[in-house]
């Protein structure tokens, strides 16, 4: 029985052979796969010429004539073939370098062709090498599109034999057969609403658009489709998690968080905490499992909301934890929560991989036996040894830095899943959010602690530097402290660490000592040198830390109030962003100081001119989205949500919200898709969540 399950050797003229090819070089196992292997570009053979209308400045050209003689020509290197092609108006040569043996087997003398190719003009006359040739009888049968579709490939299919031309006679043999077998994927009225081509006209005029608007309308159709699903089955994903996963209730709020709220709260909370407070304060007591994302920028007062959190846990029997990517990042978190709860009977323990075994046995017993309320660590927490008692809440910081199996352990650990808080300061642009974080609830801290600054930020060329140096004496003098930072680029650590060694040594010889200290980190150091290195400058022993990003998470000195960020130009966005988010965490006024070279690319001006212009960490967010695409921006582990097939979530972000509140819209109607309207909806999300890799058990 034929259907687009069926592997493409199903299609005529697909081979065993090249199937396998197919399926190794692109993926393309099935004929559904081929039929959603879209073309990349088209070209345009609306225009046949006349051999007396070509002119030396015409690129590619579609002619209708005869081949008159073919003959084999000497030249240094081996031979060529060479046919005269003629029509009513003149005479031009193909010529073929390759191949020729078949070729000359293959061309017919005196019957029309249709001749494609690229034209060249060489001593008055012209040819045109490796052109395609058809029949005029064959191309008249073919499905005609006036635009020729090219098709993504590889070297080695093309070494194959794997042509653009051969992928078009698949893809249009795959219609011819296959057609009546493409059924309707969306319902009546979502084609009508939003005016849609049907699904059978779209996959046509995608391969073989009979026009520019056609085309344009089919690919619209496709869009909606692909983001449509991915958005049903992130928003079903939620509903599921909401109704079917039992979260533990949390209906107490006393003593612990109140004695805190009230008496050892270090700060007011901003407005924007409050809010997300009271959205997580709802979701634990809903008796419905909580899974949500907190975004706020660097410095924006995530942890004490986390620490609430925690705090809501234990005032109801449970123990809570905290996972962080880096050492640095867990211990700091641990210092944090264990001096705001100094005065309180809670006992709160770090775990990372360099803690003892007899700490660590230790550790194990505690939670065992519940006296250990809160235990903050690093992926070390992932340990099959680490059981809780009753862990209640788990909370994953910089969370896009664990892969989807590390992060599913942790809700392991319990027969009923924790309710789970993800945070990041990297912000997400609310496109993204969408689609890679469909299925959570999203929170967003989107103001600054009151007293807090706005860093200053300005971009210098090297050439201005003895000026930066006289900048941060004065800084310095006021006894402020400043940060120098190197880019760290893994293949080039040696050349990294010589432009660091000189760096350092150039404001050795402007900053010496003992007027002034600085301290050095690099990621060739023992951790412990580097601790005691960070510990001087933490403890203002130091006025000037030299480093490379080691200290991009996790270092936290109110007093540093300079950043200077060598090389800017060699660093992303989101670095730069977060680099500026270590100063400005006191009360004095900060400055970020970007130093490039005058080679800057046109990407590297606008990363700069961001940083000057704005400190606000969605805006870089979407000016980073747009400049190096999703994939590279939430990391290649995140999900198969992003491996579009033919939308664009920068570019479709308006089609991209129409399918969201649409599946929104149809889930709050019929939550099951079992209404007779939605049956073609119902069929297609079935074979996608066999098929599809976005089922995980959490973004």
């Amino acid at each position: 029985m034929l259907t687009l399950n069926n592997p493409i050797t199903y299609i005529k003229g697909v081979s065993v052979q090249k199937a396998s090819l197919l399926y190794a070089e692109l993926g393309i196992k099935t004929c559904n796969d081929l039929l959603n292997f879209f073309p990349f570009r088209y070209i345009d053979k609306t225009t046949f010429y006349t051999i007396n209308q070509l002119q030396p400045t015409t690129a590619e050209v579609q002619i209708v004539g005869k081949i008159t003689s073919v003959k084999s020509v000497a030249q240094k290197r081996g031979s060529r073939l060479v046919a005269t092609f003629q029509d009513q108006t003149g005479s031009i040569e193909l010529v073929w370098f390759k191949g020729q043996k078949w070729i000359k087997d293959a061309l017919r003398i005196n019957e029309p062709y249709v001749v494609y190719g690229k034209l060249n003009h060489y001593n008055g006359s012209f040819s045109i090498p490796h052109p395609e040739l058809e029949l005029v009888a064959v191309y008249k049968k073919k499905l005609q599109s006036k635009m020729q579709p090219v098709y993504p490939s590889t070297e080695k299919l093309t070494n194959s034999g794997v042509s653009n031309k051969l992928m078009r006679t698949y893809v249009q043999n795959l219609l011819q057969q296959f057609f009546d077998h493409i059924t309707e994927s969306l319902s009546q009225e979502i084609i009508d609403n939003f005016n849609l081509m049907s699904k059978r006209e779209a996959l046509l005029n995608a391969h073989f658009p009979k026009s520019q608007e056609s085309l344009a309308k089919a690919q619209s159709r496709l869009k909606f489709e692909e983001l449509f699903f991915i958005q049903l089955q992130l928003l079903r994903k939620k509903l599921i998690n909401k109704s079917k996963i039992k979260g533990f209730v949390f209906e107490n709020v006393s003593n612990n968080f109140n004695t805190f709220y009230n008496d050892y709260l270090p700060f007011n909370l901003t407005n924007a905490q409050k809010r997300v407070l009271k959205e997580i304060r709802k979701d634990v007591a809903s008796g419905a499992h909580m899974n949500r994302l907190l975004q706020g920028d660097v410095g924006s007062g995530k942890t004490i909301v986390a620490l609430l959190a925690m705090l809501l846990a234990l005032d109801n029997g449970f123990q809570a934890t905290m996972m962080a990517p880096t050492e640095i990042l867990a211990t700091q978190h641990y210092i944090a929560i264990s001096e705001m709860l100094a005065n309180m009977n809670i006992k709160v323990a770090l775990l990372t991989g360099s803690v003892r075994v007899k700490k660590r046995r230790e550790i194990h017993n505690d939670l065992m036996d519940g006296s250990l309320h809160i235990l903050i660590g690093t992926h070390a927490l992932l340990e099959d040894k680490v059981t809780f008692k009753n862990l209640g809440i788990a909370i994953i910081d910089e969370q896009h830095r664990f892969g989807v199996a590390q992060r599913s352990k942790l809700w392991k650990k319990n027969t009923i899943v924790p309710h789970i808080l993800v945070m990041t300061a990297t912000p997400i642009p609310r496109t993204l959010a969408m689609s890679v974080y469909g299925d959570l609830d999203v929170s967003v801290i989107d103001e600054l602690p009151p007293g807090r600054k706005e860093v200053k930020t300005v971009h210098r060329f090297d050439s201005n530097r003895l000026s930066v140096f006289k900048f941060m004496k004065d800084e310095i003098e006021k006894g402020r402290q400043v940060y120098i930072v190197y880019p760290l680029i893994q293949e080039s650590e040696a050349m990294d660490y010589k432009d660091l060694m000189d760096g350092y040594e150039s404001v050795s010889r402007e900053f010496p000592s003992p007027k002034y200290q600085i301290s050095i980190v690099h990621g060739q150091m023992k951790p412990a040198d580097k601790e005691f290195e960070m510990q001087r400058f933490v403890n203002g022993e130091t006025q000037i830390m030299v480093a490379t990003t080691v200290i991009e998470v996790g270092v936290n000195v109110p007093n540093a109030s300079v950043m200077i960020i060598e090389s800017a130009e060699r660093f992303g966005l989101s670095q730069l962003h977060q680099l500026r988010g270590r100063v400005g965490r006191g009360a004095d006024q900060s400055y970020c100081i970007l130093l490039s070279s005058y080679k800057l690319s046109e990407e590297g001006k606008t990363r700069l001119k961001t940083m000057v212009d704005t400190t606000d960490g969605f805006k870089i967010a979407e000016v980073d989205l747009k400049l190096r695409g999703p994939g590279n921006i939430m990391g290649t582990q995140q999900s198969g949500v992003l491996n579009l097939k033919i939308a664009d979530i920068v570019k479709d972000s308006k089609i991209l919200v129409a399918a969201r509140n649409t599946a929104i819209s149809l889930l709050q109607d019929d939550d099951n898709l079992s209404k007779p309207e939605n049956s073609n909806i119902k069929k297609t999300f079935i074979q996608l969540v066999k098929t599809s890799k976005i089922w995980s058990e959490i973004s």
